[in-house]
């Protein structure tokens, strides 16, 4: 399906562009309107039927309900240039605050919990409540973290070369620690971080359950950031796109289509074409043909090379193998999108006549400890899905009405630690219904009655996460977000620049490459520009 005009033809029958982006993620679609706003023709080809891989909003899975089919809370854009660069709002997207971003119920008491609000001071005068120590060894945490991330930040706006690294990460003050010690906490496992930092067991497990958000234990090494990151969400505080993930990608393809960029939805791609060490186009999956100065593979990096440059000559064998090496791991979770009557009932909590709470704005943090969380973490190491696994509830209809019809919500249960490959001797088709019921069962021992609400659910298995959004493996977050896998090791040192070298005019974005996974728009941010600076060396 074509979104706009029909493409102009080369004498040779075959559209011809500037610059064909494969895959329409977030990332895919920033990179291809960064080139549409600078006056390059483009085009976008997606497999799917609408645009936004998963950053994409689906109203046929429940309906009459807007259900988002990945990405949910969207963060660290905020902190990139890409909103106002782009103009999206003139587009139709609209955020709305998610305040406080995170709630932590205590588990077995009634009425009280750990709130985390955008704003520093409020967030402390909850944690207070239970330990005024943390609440000063929170204040000053935050802002230690925050001098150092802002630097990260910045190192995750350009390409992940190593004087990028030096001079953007640790070329600042690193106020509330000496540069030796906060390297020291860099290095070491976030786990250990969070339980040197703070003495209550509740704040320790609200932090250490949010950071474990991006796939590693806290046991890992080279992990402390996972939980220093914490500090950044008081800058950028959580947000929603109204109407759901999908009307950031949504906004894209308008923007897009507005600077003359074309976009095709159920347009897969066979191949990427290459001749004599260039880019010069892609083959769909049809047979059809389109000629471009430059291809940008928007897509999964093993997508990329054992797929789309399958039989292509220029790829350098030595890059064939080290993709045999990358570590997707073995899932990440799974999550059931359900329809409800009305929102979970948190014991003890004040509500407004709606049956709203503060707790429902944001994301509500259910890991009932630390040892629950080794626990899990130990079952999907052994290859099966948790017995007790720990939800992650999100309510998002608290703050916008157009997701459900009047009266009724939606809630999006995340679960953690549910392994791709299940060792064993279970198929996830046959086990979706009894895990969901599990992660449901989850949610009503904080707030019961919860399933009892549920009217219609869609259950996202890691298999089904694969095979929706050709996550392999259902790793969200493509590879590995292990040190040796991260920065100018991501996806591996020799493709770090967002290109692969030996091809001129073939570029890289998305969570496979620097820095990773999650709503950023860094990745797109980053090829768009470095291709602007190079198009003299693919335009021609």
């Amino acid at each position: 399906m074509l979104a706009n005009a029909a493409p102009a033809l080369t004498v040779s029958g075959m559209s011809s562009y500037d610059a064909i982006i494969v895959g329409s993620g977030h990332n895919g679609m920033i990179c291809a309107a960064y080139l549409a706003q600078a006056g390059k023709k483009v085009a976008v080809f997606e497999r799917r039927g609408t645009v936004g891989g998963a950053v994409c909003t689906d109203t046929t899975k429940i309906p009459g309900y807007k259900i988002d089919v990945g990405s949910s809370a969207h963060v660290m854009i905020h902190q990139t240039p890409v909103l106002a660069d782009l103009e999206l709002s003139k587009y139709g997207l609209e955020y709305l605050e998610m305040d406080p971003w995170a709630y932590y119920p205590l588990p077995g008491q009634p009425g009280k919990g750990i709130a985390f609000y955008r704003d520093v001071e409020k967030t402390c005068q909850s944690i207070a409540e239970i330990s005024p120590k943390d609440a000063e060894a929170y204040r000053t945490f935050v802002d230690a973290w925050g001098k150092l991330n802002e630097g990260v930040f910045d190192a995750f706006l350009k390409p992940p070369t190593p004087w990028n690294l030096v001079s953007t990460m640790f070329g600042r003050s690193l106020k509330g620690s000496d540069h030796m010690n906060m390297v020291r906490k860099l290095m070491g496992p976030y786990g250990q971080l969070v339980l040197e930092t703070f003495e209550h067991e509740a704040l320790r497990t609200a932090i250490i359950w949010l950071a474990a958000q991006s796939g590693p234990p806290p046991s890992e090494a080279a992990s402390g950031d996972f939980a220093g990151w914490h500090a950044m969400y008081h800058q950028s505080g959580m947000k929603r796109a109204k109407g759901g993930s999908g009307a950031l990608t949504q906004a894209l393809k308008k923007r897009i289509i507005a600077d003359g960029g074309e976009v095709f939805e159920d347009a897969p791609v066979k191949r990427i074409i290459t001749s004599n060490g260039r880019a010069t186009g892609i083959e769909l999956e049809n047979g059809d043909r389109h000629e471009a100065k430059a291809v940008v593979a928007a897509t999964h990096i093993k997508t990329t090379l054992d797929n789309f440059l399958a039989d292509c000559p220029d790829l350098p064998d030595e890059i064939r193998q080290r993709s045999k090496s990358l570590r997707v791991g073995n899932g990440f979770g799974m999550i059931v999108r359900c329809a409800m009557e009305s929102l979970p009932d948190y014991p003890g909590f004040n509500y407004d006549n709606k049956g709203v709470g503060e707790m429902h704005r944001g994301l509500q943090l259910l890991c009932p400890s630390r040892e629950a969380l080794d626990a899990a973490y130990g079952d999907y190491l052994a290859g099966r899905p948790p017995e007790k696994p720990i939800p992650l509830v999100m309510t998002f209809s608290s703050l916008d009405d157009t997701l459900a019809p009047a009266g009724k919500h939606v809630m999006f249960v995340w679960g953690q630690y549910h392994p791709y490959e299940l060792r064993n001797g279970e198929h996830w088709d046959d086990i979706a219904d009894r895990e969901a019921d599990k992660l449901l069962a989850a949610v009503d021992e904080y707030a019961p009655g919860t399933s009892a609400k549920v009217i219609d659910r869609y259950i996202q298995t890691p298999l089904e996460i694969e095979r929706l959004h050709g996550m392999l493996r259902a790793n969200v977050m493509h590879l590995e977000m292990s040190f040796d896998q991260m920065f100018c090791f991501r996806p591996m040192p020799e493709l770090s620049s967002y290109k692969i070298p030996a091809i001129k005019g073939l570029y890289l974005t998305g969570a496979s490459t620097h820095p990773g996974g999650g709503v950023w728009g860094a990745s797109g941010h980053n090829t768009a520009k470095l291709m602007l600076k190079e198009q003299k060396r693919w335009s021609k």
